[in-house]
């Protein structure tokens, strides 16, 4: 059997030209990375006002376990079925972080033959964005230092900086680091710490930018520190914003690819969902509805995370309203929350499957009852999977109202997308959504958490430690109660406890933190052990990958 790499370096790509052409971007506006990837320029969202937006599409998942979901691979796979039955879709999804790729995880860019391409180029540096956020970030870190050895006019309590550097690998050797050591000339000696780049709240600012007007002004509101006195200081006034903006003017742009079947793919930004809002950029997606009739995008991890932060952040900011959601899911997954080992996935065990199932009836409900949405569940099938598993499925999921499609795109590509692209179509011409968010603006900070803990993740209650509360109080009196919230929570659990699988119920979450994104516009809620520096493995994923005499890269998935 071919590895993902393998099928991707067999596959016949078509100039990124004729993507272009097919797409509808106008050779003008196309500025090439080589022959098969490409930047739009931002211009074109302006020439396309006046064009009526396609549906959105949203692919979402439930909660992840160890066994697999495959939403990217749905998102790519449900898109190429789209444009086999004759539908015009354009595809919007995050870029890879290196972190991953090195690490466990693995890329971003699909599996099988439900893949966009080139993959190793997508997967590897790409087209250098998240290098331009990671220098936007640490010029941000240089000149908030070079400030106070130079003076400190602004009166910066070095202890209370909350800026940190950045770089996109998996190092907890950089977590938490001392320096300014050396000597006056070397800097001020200071606690301090790196995020991944995707962790950098400059990657949720290009990411929720509507313009490099806009992209600039969000960067001037970012929060660096706060004075003796308990002021905030922001990049605006370190003037560091222009300087800023200026590295990311091209990282702004999306990038154009395409996928094994040459359906054209915006692939841009890329914010992790358990650490910050986890979505493409409002950019590549508004360029993928006004140039398709059907933009399909997805949101990281499971529903709880993702779909509530696509819905209620993005949506909110962006002015987008979905016409479906997908809600993929895998049998063997959910035996894992129905208790089963890993290795005891392969056996038909109906009983482990009906413990595991509340899991995606909660997630399908969320989107049905909170937001208001149609959906439907893409079941990605194995050979292991038999007629009764994936019939017990149905049954659940018809209590609510809800069709289930059997998805083989992995396998078989778009061909094995076309039924669940059919029942997208149909639920987009039928079955009109009353789209609604899960909370009101103007509800206050605590009120918000809990009603995405109690609406969302289906808990008891929320507990508020002190600190936390010192800090809500402090971002009321700053004028901050108006922002959405964004939940950094774990992506194993609906609860903050990754232990507990399934559907838990009565489960109070525990909010440790509360910061805010200023350049974001959003909250941030932090629960659980939840760390913005991941750590690689025993056995990194890097330790596989190899490059030989014919620069041909191998082992990388």
């Amino acid at each position: 059997m071919l590895t993902d790499i393998e099928i991707a370096q067999s596959a016949e790509m078509q100039p990124i030209t004729k993507i272009a052409d097919a797409a509808g971007v106008p050779d003008e506006k196309l500025e090439p990375y080589g022959k098969y990837k490409a930047k739009v320029d931002l211009s074109l969202l302006n020439e396309l006002e006046a064009k009526s937006d396609g549906k959105l599409i949203l692919v979402t998942a439930i909660t992840p376990t160890p066994a697999g979901e495959g939403k990217t691979t749905t998102t790519i796979g449900l898109a190429d079925g789209l444009t086999r039955i004759g539908k015009k879709a354009v595809i919007a999804l995050r870029e890879p972080s290196l972190g991953p790729v090195f690490g466990v995880k693995g890329g971003a860019a699909g599996g099988g033959y439900a893949q966009v391409v080139p993959m190793e180029d997508i997967n590897l540096h790409f087209t250098g964005d998240f290098h331009a956020i990671g220098a936007a970030n640490n010029l941000l870190a240089a000149m908030l230092d070079n400030h106070v050895y130079q003076g400190n006019s602004l009166n910066i309590d070095v202890r209370r900086i909350t800026w940190k550097r950045c770089v996109d690998m998996n190092d907890r050797q950089l977590r938490f680091v001392t320096d300014g050591l050396g000597g006056r000339v070397n800097g001020v000696p200071r606690e301090d710490g790196y995020d991944i780049t995707v962790a950098s709240e400059i990657m949720a600012v290009l990411c929720l930018a509507s313009s490099i007007t806009d992209l600039k002004a969000r960067l001037g509101r970012i929060i660096v520190g706060y004075t003796y006195d308990e002021k905030p200081v922001t990049a605006a006034d370190l003037k560091a914003d222009g300087a800023m903006a200026a590295l990311l003017k091209d990282a702004l742009k999306p990038n154009l690819v395409q996928t094994l079947e040459g359906t054209p793919t915006f692939v841009h930004g890329g914010p992790f969902a358990n650490i910050a809002h986890g979505c493409n950029s409002v950019i590549a997606t508004k360029m993928a509805m006004k140039l398709g009739d059907y933009a399909v995008t997805e949101a990281g991890f499971g529903a709880d995370l993702g779909a509530e932060k696509f819905l209620d952040i993005k949506c909110r900011m962006a002015g987008l309203t979905p016409s479906a959601v997908v809600v993929v899911a895998t049998i063997r997954a959910l035996k894992m929350h129905g208790g089963l080992a890993k290795t005891e996935l392969g056996a038909e065990n109906l009983v482990a499957l009906e413990k595991g199932i509340p899991n995606l009836l909660r997630h399908v409900s969320n989107i049905k009852d909170v937001y208001g949405l149609p959906s439907v569940v893409a079941i990605n099938r194995f050979p292991t999977d038999t007629d009764k598993e994936v019939e017990l499925i149905i049954e659940k999921c018809r209590e609510l109202g809800v069709n289930v499609v059997l998805s083989t795109v992995w396998a078989d590509g778009g061909k094995g997308g076309e039924e669940l692209a059919r029942e997208v179509v149909r639920l987009c011409e039928e079955e009109k959504g009353n789209f609604t968010y899960s909370y009101d603006s103007s509800l206050s900070i605590e009120d918000k958490i809990r009603a995405i803990v109690q609406k969302i993740y289906r808990g008891k209650d929320i507990t508020i430690l002190p600190a936390a509360k010192k800090q809500i109080d402090k971002l009321r009196e700053l004028g901050f109660d108006g922002c959405p919230v964004c939940m950094a929570k774990t992506q194993y659990s609906f609860s903050d406890d990754p232990a507990k699988l399934g559907a838990p119920e009565d489960f109070v979450v525990t909010i440790k933190n509360v910061k805010v994104s200023a350049g974001a516009g959003f909250i941030v809620a932090l629960t659980g052990d939840i760390m913005t520096m991941p750590g690689l493995p025993k056995v990194p994923a890097a330790e596989k990958i190899d490059v030989d005499e014919n620069g041909v890269i191998h082992g990388l998935f």
